[in-house]
């Protein structure tokens, strides 16, 4: 066998023991959730006798994984909303037109790839309580925290270095002969870049728009700080920390998993329905830095 069989060999058993360690546990969750819980204490392994649906219902409406997932679609759609708004025309300008101050710009939002927010979520926390104290003091009342609309504005606005980052990757490999034939046609600069630029970098917007669903929906520290009052205003994540601790104190093993389920079920099916134009994002956008 040649070193090119060889490597290719390597490769692929890799990829395989790759792919079972992924596929094996997630399959093992969802045939978990549809078990009775006594099917828990005989053999963990083995496949469930029937559907035993009532663990996703007592995970939805008693354990409250209902109004938690309402919590982290509103806060990650707004989010998306807002940092689509700011991020698009933010790339778009700093990879097409040069103006004074663009170096500087393009330096600050890659040194923002480098700053995690889970390390800032102290001093962001202690900006808004002051700022809750501040608007108490004239108005009797705050809302900066434990609330969701503040808790999408801090995650849009972490995730703008990244996004930038990536769709400026995008626009820069994009020829500048679309913006000129837009602007012969009588087009403005808004509308080139709306009707022309963004149709084109629509692989690369659905990239960011999966990797920031995926970081948003999944997020825990910043929402679990942001949100610690009590009642259901929660994110799906730290409802579901909540959920584990209280089921495996009764033993409902059915029900946690069923949460589980409930928190990876969105995030395989966005996946499954972009699988094809995440890979082309991805591709085309590194083409030109």
């Amino acid at each position: 066998m040649n070193s090119n069989k060889l490597f290719k060999t390597f490769v692929y058993v890799s990829l395989i023991l790759l792919a079972v360690s992924i596929i094996v546990p997630v399959a093992w969750v969802f045939l978990a959730s549809i078990k009775e819980n006594k099917e828990f204490y005989g053999n963990p392994w083995s496949l469930p006798q029937g559907f035993y649906f009532q663990n996703f219902l007592e995970a939805f409406k008693k354990a409250g994984m209902g109004q938690y997932m309402l919590n982290s679609i509103i806060v990650t759609v707004v989010a998306l909303i807002l940092l689509l708004i700011i991020a698009l025309p933010a790339a778009y300008c700093l990879a097409r037109f040069n103006f004074k101050g663009r170096n500087i710009l393009n330096t600050a939002f890659a040194a923002g790839l480098f700053v995690n927010v889970n390390y800032i979520v102290v001093p962001i926390f202690l900006m808004l309580k002051d700022g809750d104290s501040f608007l108490k003091n004239i108005f009797g009342k705050g809302f900066l925290l434990n609330n969701l609309f503040i808790l999408a504005l801090v995650y849009a606005s972490t995730a703008l270095p990244f996004t930038i980052y990536l769709l400026r990757s995008y626009f820069v490999a994009l020829p500048h002969e679309f913006e000129e034939a837009g602007y012969i046609d009588g087009a403005g600069y808004f509308s080139t870049m709306v009707k022309i630029i963004f149709p084109m970098a629509r692989p690369s917007i659905i990239t960011v728009i999966l990797f920031n669903f995926l970081s948003f929906w999944n997020e825990y520290i910043v929402s679990l700080t942001l949100l610690s009052a009590a009642g259901g205003r929660k994110t799906l994540p730290v409802g579901l920390i909540n959920l584990m601790q209280g089921q495996q104190a009764k033993a409902q093993y059915g029900v946690m998993y069923a949460g589980l389920v409930l928190v990876m079920l969105p995030t395989l099916i966005l996946y499954i329905l972009v699988q094809k134009k995440l890979t082309e994002g991805m591709t085309v956008g590194g083409v030109k830095g």
